[in-house]
């Protein structure tokens, strides 16, 4: 049996959140990103488990309160404490796979998206949960590479959907080319048919085009992705050939994908920085689609109604995510989902 890179939709034990602090990159919207934060983690315990790092005992203990005053179960609640620098779980976060029918957890290095932030405490919290009463039962493998958990997305079949923008970009593995890498991909994750964009990307985005702002799966046979139907929008063209390449691109049964566009909500600036608000940075949890919206009334509707047809068997949950795109994130950059088989049932 070969590795299995598992997909977003497969059943979850929890999901994890890192929580800003004043020494993260929140200090200067901190009481608009913890609400944000407060307001997800009760999404998310209507569903299944949440795991927080936070910084020690203090910290800890002044975020338990905040949940219990929100309301929060905290049965569901875990919380670990850690140095980290910043709270982007889906890029820090270990990525599972399944090798010979068991979770094995794969660390790989993080770079904080080509050296653009500190990042060495951030690149060591997957070996501090390795021995951490919730893991410690799995196996881990370090992978000496660098690779973002927002980078890929899979259909569960073997398939993996990137971007060259970001997995050729020279500031994260300089001395590899798209063939080692393609091989690393294959090898570490089991992936056998990898999807690659080509153009594709958004303005306020860190990530250098990372795929979950981008284009999602959420199921073995359809794709969400953002669309911008402005021609006068910077984003016009690029989004446009995007939606090309989408359209060209095969299941392995040789069908095309089914493609679900949601347009991009007005412009967002703060000061003079355009934004990068995305739908698409969704989160799949047990039962539900915690959906990104922005205050934007008009275009925040029609994303609920787009994600509600192509997910008719999920609950869709907005969350204000406005105080989250200031750190050009969104909410499925700070969350990473641990799957079930992962946490021992001691725990």
């Amino acid at each position: 049996m070969s590795r299995q890179f598992l997909p977003e939709w497969h059943r979850q034990w929890g999901v994890m959140l890192a929580w800003p602090h004043e020494d993260t990159d929140w200090f200067d919207n901190l009481a608009e990103a913890q609400a944000c934060y407060l307001e997800l983690a009760h999404a998310i315990t209507r569903f299944e488990n949440v795991l927080i790092i936070c910084l020690n005992e203090g910290h800890q203990a002044e975020i338990e309160s905040a949940l219990k005053d929100r309301g929060v179960d905290l049965t569901r609640v875990y919380c670990e404490t850690m140095q980290y620098d910043d709270t982007w779980a889906r890029d820090f976060g270990f990525i599972t796979v399944f090798d010979q029918g068991k979770p094995l957890l794969l660390d790989f290095k993080f770079n904080a998206w080509g050296g653009k932030f500190e990042s060495s405490a951030d690149d060591q919290i997957n070996q501090n949960l390795s021995v951490k009463a919730l893991f410690k039962q799995n196996r881990f493998e370090s992978q000496p590479w660098v690779l973002e958990g927002g980078s890929i997305e899979t259909d569960g079949l073997g398939t993996l959907l990137t971007t060259e923008y970001c997995l050729l970009n020279p500031n994260r593995n300089p001395e590899l080319s798209r063939p080692d890498i393609e091989s690393k991909l294959i090898a570490a994750l089991g992936v056998k048919h990898i999807l690659w964009l080509t153009r594709g990307s958004l303005e306020g985005d860190d990530t250098d085009a990372h795929i979950d702002t981008l284009a999602r799966f959420v199921d073995e046979q359809t794709i969400v992705y953002m669309r911008c139907t402005d021609a006068n929008d910077s984003h016009f063209d690029e989004l446009k050939a995007m939606e090309s390449e989408l359209q060209l691109m095969r299941q392995p049964n040789g069908e095309p994908y089914q493609l679900v566009p949601i347009d991009m909500p007005a412009m967002i600036e703060s000061g003079e920085r355009r934004l990068g608000a995305s739908y698409v940075n969704f989160l799949l949890v047990n039962g539900a689609i915690l959906l990104p919206v922005y205050g934007d009334e008009e275009a925040d509707a029609q994303a609920i109604g787009v994600m509600g047809k192509a997910c008719p068997e999920r609950a869709i949950v907005p969350i204000n995510c406005r105080a989250l795109i200031e750190q050009n994130g969104s909410l499925h950059c700070i969350t990473m989902q641990i799957p079930e088989e992962v946490v021992s049932r001691e725990s």
